[in-house]
């Protein structure tokens, strides 16, 4: 029986998740719209044998937006180009399932999917900002609860879209005219409460059955939706007991759902800094922290909480109660703050400068951060990690010093296993739900 592995995801973002990272002259200012820099990142990825590369999204934005969010690549259409880029590397975007038709989103991750020799992925969202509904003309956005049952049949349905066609259905025979078997072909006839959809699709499965489906929320409702239907969840803590918590949870949600354990993957997002010394790494979060003033940490955190302005409230006073507000956005992001600001004592200061620019429990050496990853992955907090550029270089610095570390305990490959994601990932190829039906109706 081979030894479980550690899997490895990288988090492309531009000018980076912090409001301030732009600014620092190590980052080129233009990194969100600059194919080159993604190119760059990604080769470097895959160098370090990372599973895979993802590419996050939202769909609204205002002037306190961060810089990232203002001015950057629609994921699947960047994804196209890195498929081109790259060779063994897995190619991640989000999508959201409350603002796209399913017919649509099947057949892109579909084309991704064939494009890259089998190496797509879609992670599936609702899309927590509020003013998403605002450009897409659909008046009200749904409320939390409603994007989760919108979420579950609209993956379904694609699914269901997904295995259009049998494997062998394209026969392609110049001799006898025949291009496909009609027999192999399914159409799916969806008619449900939020979609109705016919198909067939018109693109085939890749040589991985379908896309790898990934789930982000980290809320009952996500964690349900990961539970029942997805391969791999995203997730972010503080802490391992939190984080093996999430990670028991998710498991045991899965089991009540008839799948084994190794059936979903679970990736915590970290944002290590590392440095030859300790102090080294010290001095790289410092750089990015002294960037942010305090003007920006509150629009920052307000993103979370709908845009609320929280420069209304005294900042060396206790984080201001907020009762429910929040919870119909960044619900499990939300909950936590307010848990911690809580539990913790922390003023509006505190708690706006930690959000803007959080500081990772994985900062230090190359052997530090190594030793915090494997006691994640072996003690059941992480099957794997999705690695946030958080400081310059940060993903070379990664790949460079804590990446050799890993492969020399024995945890992380040293070459790929497969030139498809699923396989890499260990994962098995989906069954299309129509062999056995077919089989039994050519079989009479």
């Amino acid at each position: 029986m081979s030894k479980r592995q550690l899997k490895l995801g990288a988090n492309l973002n531009g000018v980076g998740n912090s409001i301030s990272f732009w600014r620092h002259p190590e980052v080129p200012t233009n990194a969100s719209v600059n194919l080159a820099f993604y190119k760059e990142q990604a080769r470097k990825a895959e160098q370090g044998k990372f599973d895979l590369l993802f590419i996050a999204d939202g769909l609204f934005i205002n002037e306190k937006s961060n810089p990232h969010f203002l001015n950057r690549f629609e994921p699947l259409t960047l994804l196209s180009a890195l498929s081109e880029a790259t060779s063994h590397i897995g190619l991640v975007a989000t999508l959201s399932t409350s603002y796209s038709e399913p017919f649509t989103v099947a057949r892109q991750f579909a084309s991704i999917d064939h494009l890259s020799g089998g190496r797509a992925g879609w992670n599936v969202v609702t899309s927590p900002l509020e003013g998403s509904a605002l450009n897409f003309g659909k008046g009200e956005h749904p409320h939390h609860s409603l994007r989760y049952e919108i979420a579950e049949e609209h993956l379904e349905v694609v699914k269901g879209l997904w295995d259009s066609w049998e494997d062998d259905a394209f026969v392609r025979d110049k001799t006898s005219g025949v291009f496909f078997d009609s027999a192999k072909l399914h159409t799916l006839n969806h008619k449900g409460k939020h979609f109705a959809v016919q198909g067939p699709l018109n693109v085939a499965r890749s040589k991985q059955g379908y896309p790898v489906v990934f789930q982000a929320g980290s809320s009952d409702s996500g964690k349900d939706l990961a539970a029942k239907s997805a391969d791999a969840v995203y997730t972010g803590h503080e802490t391992f007991e939190q984080a093996q918590a999430f990670y028991q949870d998710v498991k045991g949600r899965a089991a009540a759902y008839g799948r084994q354990p190794d059936d979903i993957l679970i990736f915590p997002g970290i944002g290590p800094i590392v440095g030859r010394t300790e102090e080294e790494a010290e001095r790289k979060y410092q750089e990015i922290a002294e960037l942010v003033t305090i003007e920006q940490a509150l629009n920052y955190l307000g993103r979370y909480f709908e845009h609320y302005d929280f420069s209304q409230h005294p900042l060396d006073e206790p984080f201001p109660e907020l009762g429910d507000f929040g919870s119909n956005s960044f619900r499990s992001t939300t909950d936590r703050i307010k848990q911690e600001a809580k539990e913790q004592g922390l003023t509006l200061r505190q708690v706006a400068l930690r959000a803007s620019t959080p500081r990772s429990n994985f900062i230090g050496t190359p052997e530090k951060v190594a030793d915090l990853i494997q006691q994640w992955f072996e003690g059941g907090a992480a099957d794997g990690f999705n690695i946030r550029m958080v400081v310059p270089n940060g993903l070379a610095d990664f790949v460079d010093l804590v990446v050799p570390v890993l492969q020399e305990r024995g945890i992380f490959r040293k070459e790929y296993e497969s030139d498809t994601l699923r396989g890499n990932l260990g994962l098995s190829i989906p069954e299309n739900r129509y062999i056995r039906q077919a089989e039994a109706v050519r079989g009479n």
